[in-house]
Order: C-alpha cells, then structure tokens, then sequence
C-alpha cells in the first residue's frame, strides 16, 4: 500500500498520463495538481515509485508515465467512479430494452453506446450459447 503522498502523485501522474499521452515532470505535477508539494519532494516520491514498479521513465531526461502496476493500483485504490448521469442510464436502458432478445445485438450495441459515451475504444465479448446473464452493471 501506497502512503497518501505517493498515492496522490501517482494518481496525478496517472490522470496527467490518461489526457495527454505524454510523460510528465515533477514541475508540472506540481504546478498543475497543486498538491503543496515541492518539485524536488515530487521528483524524489516520483524516483520511489520507479523503483517500486508504480512508473516507468521511458527516456532518461523524460518525466515519468504509469506502468501496469501503476494503473492496476489507481483503479483498484484511487479512481473515483463516477454515477453516469441521467441521459446516459437513459441511453443504455434504450438500448439494452429495445435488443434485449438477442443478447449479441445487445452486447455489440452496449460496447457501441459506452464507445460514444467515453470517447475510448470499446471491446465487448458475449459468452459461449450456454451461459445466461442474470444482471448487467456498468
């Protein structure tokens, strides 16, 4: 487990990372996260973490970006999920009533709408013909 200081650069390097797809600095994390801490302090924290496996540095003059462990820990312990609003639980519950027969029109149209919704890439799979969903959350 991370002490609060690291977890909290971690989570501002992972954020960062997620927007801009570039590494970044202690002087940026400091400036733009306003965490009261010093770039030296972040810079030292930030080594730490490299050497805990949380970042990775891709070039020796770059700032850092989050490795997989980085990333596994901000969503197992950081992330703040948000409650999708109502137009969005709307959408969905459109959606999944509208093909709720046949459950491959129902996975590839959720997959298509969470697409829209995050602006990421979605991949969907559906179970082999003998399993059966009782509940879907997202």
């Amino acid at each position: 487990m991370l002490d609060e200081r690291k977890a909290r650069i971690l989570a501002a390097v992972v954020e960062d990372f997620i927007n801009t797809a570039e590494p970044i600095g202690s002087r940026t994390v400091a400036r733009k996260y306003g965490l009261g801490i010093s770039p030296a302090t972040i810079r030292n924290e930030m080594a730490d973490l490299v050497e805990m496996g949380y970042l990775k540095q891709p070039h020796t003059s770059a700032g850092r970006i989050p490795s997989e462990r980085g990333y596994r820990y901000y969503v197992d312990h950081l992330m703040q999920p948000e409650e999708p609003d109502e137009e969005e639980k709307d959408l969905l519950q459109r959606c999944i009533r509208a093909k709720a027969r046949e459950i491959a029109t129902v996975i590839q149209q959720t997959g298509l709408v969470l697409a829209q919704l995050t602006n990421y890439a979605a991949l969907v799979t559906s179970p082999s013909g003998k399993s059966a969903y009782r509940h879907i959350q997202l």
